[in-house]
């Protein structure tokens, strides 16, 4: 049985989760971590990961960008695998991330979905035959309209798939208003749209001349992403320190 810390166990995907592997007969919830509290829990919860006291073989993180780095020194001091869910990072904390994975396992993913995942994995194989056929390039994501972040993880994560497998390199554009010109055949569109309770919806358009190919992933319950990230948590106990992403999970 997989011990999990819940990090951020009192927010809408930590409840998510705890709902969750209550079935599971895999890997259960020892302890849960939110600052945030009125959330009746079964499990023990601290509200700081640092005072947990709780013996556990990983933790899913689900909760806030700001506390990031203070999660990550905590999972090396403890030596706890970690799998970061939260989006948003900055920079510095993107290179904190890989500091910390060079003393404990960290698996991050701006999109925990299995189908997103396939989705990138899919954009690896087309995109070089598109690309050198001459096809236009466009991003385009929806989510609901409490999301902070824009353009998404996963949309950038998705512009980063097409970019390692293209035989050239696309600059990305987010705002096409602020500059009235002809498109360029380098650059790479990414549009966010906000709006209602939409959980996630990305869209790859390859527009070329007389034909279009759409590729589209919806998720229309964030279990997805709460099953995608109970899979990490199983696959990454206990593994030695490197940073790891979904394909990992993916291959086995």
């Amino acid at each position: 049985m997989v011990r999990v810390i819940m990090h951020g166990c009192n927010g809408r995907m930590g409840q998510m989760i705890a709902g969750l592997l209550k079935e599971d007969t895999e890997a259960e919830i020892v302890a849960g971590v939110d600052m945030m509290g009125g959330v009746e829990q079964p499990f023990p919860v601290f509200s700081d990961l640092a005072d947990c006291t709780v013996e556990a073989d990983v933790v899913i993180d689900f909760s806030n960008a700001k506390v990031t780095s203070h999660l990550l020194e905590v999972c090396v001091k403890k030596g706890l695998p970690v799998v970061l869910c939260t989006t948003g990072l900055s920079e510095e904390q993107l290179v904190q991330v890989e500091e910390a994975s060079r003393q404990v396992a960290v698996l991050k993913s701006a999109n925990m979905s299995l189908g997103i995942n396939l989705l990138m994995k899919v954009l690896g194989e087309i995109t070089p035959v598109l690309a050198q056929a001459g096809f236009d390039i466009e991003i385009v994501e929806k989510h609901h309209n409490q999301k902070l972040d824009a353009p998404s993880g996963t949309a950038l994560a998705l512009a980063d798939a097409i970019n390692d497998a293209a035989d050239q390199s696309y600059a990305y554009v987010y705002d096409r208003s602020r500059e009235r010109k002809l498109r360029d055949k380098k650059e790479l569109g990414i549009s966010a749209v906000r709006g209602g309770t939409i959980v996630g919806d990305h869209e790859v358009i390859f527009a070329g001349t007389d034909e279009v190919i759409t590729l589209q992933h919806t998720a229309y319950s964030r279990a997805v992403f709460g099953k995608g990230a109970i899979q990490a948590a199983k696959y990454l106990a206990g593994k030695p320190a490197g940073l790891y992403n979904m394909n990992h999970v993916i291959n086995g």
